[in-house]
């Protein structure tokens, strides 16, 4: 009871110091204000190893034809899926296109009769929606008029390409980039305000009157964590309410409270790696470059900025240890797509076990550098 007593009030001198700091305020408001809505205002996204699906209902060579021209770079190799798979596989983001060809499509193609593909797309990923889309309608363009005349640049036959955007009908690009500039601000303030608030102690001198004090360094660490989260996840609650749903127009087909949930577990976890670069710079000037070395990454390899599949190989499987990966994820399902807890828990776990992981890696560097400091 005692420790929760000093964590409480700890917090609150944290709480304090950070809203006491006029310029700490006016970086969050530009962060969730501002940030949000020049960011929102932008895309900027090229096609590449995108997902795509194929569901043949006609099994003709023109539809095998098709497929095998969808091809890498732009694209990964087509998985034959039924309508009621591709549907799944899009619901749970791991295709970004469902091209589907109808039974007789071949035999209409030939008689003139203006057959028509469908193309599903998930547009939360608004610029490589567009893109694809148009990269996608060329190529079945392309092969239908080399089927029929062995020439691609033949006068273009009656073949007509039916566009569906799932999640996005409008295709918005503000709709995902609201929320990855979110994932940005939530990134870049939890960071740095954690990581400020523990080389605040240690060159205004305080580090040493907490170590007279009563007080565990798990104390001191989870009131610096807790007092953070809680400011920026308060700055994050009222942009999205205020910003991307009411002056956006951005909606939130989920549940409000399971998106702050996860929110809260991802600023944890971005909390711990604040601490931990604060913990491990000697100055201000060293922890703004290990920051910058940190936060891009964390940015980039987010799949806000692209595509995770468009990454490379081995890069993806360095973005499993980064929580902003799965938090953009989490994120997207709910926003876009309405999902619940059972869809989102594995994000929600590989978060919190990250954020555990570099809590506990960023408290024992502290301990140490606190018994140093003795």
């Amino acid at each position: 009871m005692r420790s929760l007593a000093n964590i409480f009030w700890l917090a609150g001198k944290e709480v304090k110091s950070v809203l006491g700091d006029p310029v700490m305020v006016v970086l969050i408001l530009w962060s969730f204000i501002i940030a949000v809505i020049l960011e929102a205002g932008g895309a900027g996204d090229t096609v590449y190893n995108a997902a795509i699906a194929i569901v043949d209902e006609d099994g003709s060579s023109l539809t095998r034809q098709i497929a095998a021209a969808l091809e890498p770079p732009w694209f990964q190799p087509p998985l034959a899926m039924t309508p009621a798979g591709a549907a799944a596989a899009m619901d749970a983001g791991r295709i970004m296109f469902a091209l589907g060809f109808p039974p007789g499509f071949e035999a209409d193609t030939i008689a003139g009769l203006a057959p028509v593909a469908q193309l599903q797309v998930d547009a939360t990923a608004v610029s490589q929606a567009q893109l694809g889309s148009g990269y996608i309608a060329e190529i079945v363009d392309a092969e239908a008029r080399a089927f029929l005349t062995g020439n691609p640049d033949a006068p273009q036959p009656a073949l007509q390409l039916e566009l569906r955007r799932a999640f996005n009908p409008a295709g918005h690009p503000a709709w995902f980039e609201a929320v990855s500039s979110l994932l940005n601000q939530l990134s870049l303030l939890t960071i740095v305000l954690t990581g400020a608030a523990m080389l605040r102690e240690r060159e205004q001198g305080t580090i040493e009157h907490l170590m007279v004090m009563p007080l565990s360094p798990l104390e001191v660490a989870l009131a610096k964590v807790l007092a953070n989260v809680g400011v920026v996840l308060a700055a994050f609650t009222l942009s999205l309410v205020f910003v991307v749903q009411g002056l956006l127009d951005v909606p939130v087909k989920g549940s409000v409270g399971l998106l702050l949930a996860g929110t809260a577990v991802y600023l944890a976890a971005a909390a711990a790696i604040g601490m931990f670069l604060g913990t491990m710079a000697r100055s201000m000037a060293q922890f703004a470059l290990l920051s910058i070395m940190v936060i891009i990454p964390i940015i980039m390899l987010s799949g806000g900025m692209g595509a995770i599949e468009s990454q490379p190989d081995l890069v993806q499987r360095v973005t499993l240890a980064l929580p902003s990966r799965h938090f953009l994820a989490f994120a997207k399902a709910v926003v876009f797509r309405g999902a619940g807890l059972g869809t989102v828990w594995v994000q929600l776990a590989l978060m919190g076990g990250l954020g555990l992981a570099f809590f506990a890696a960023s408290l024992a560097l502290f301990r140490r550098s606190m018994s140093l400091a003795a």
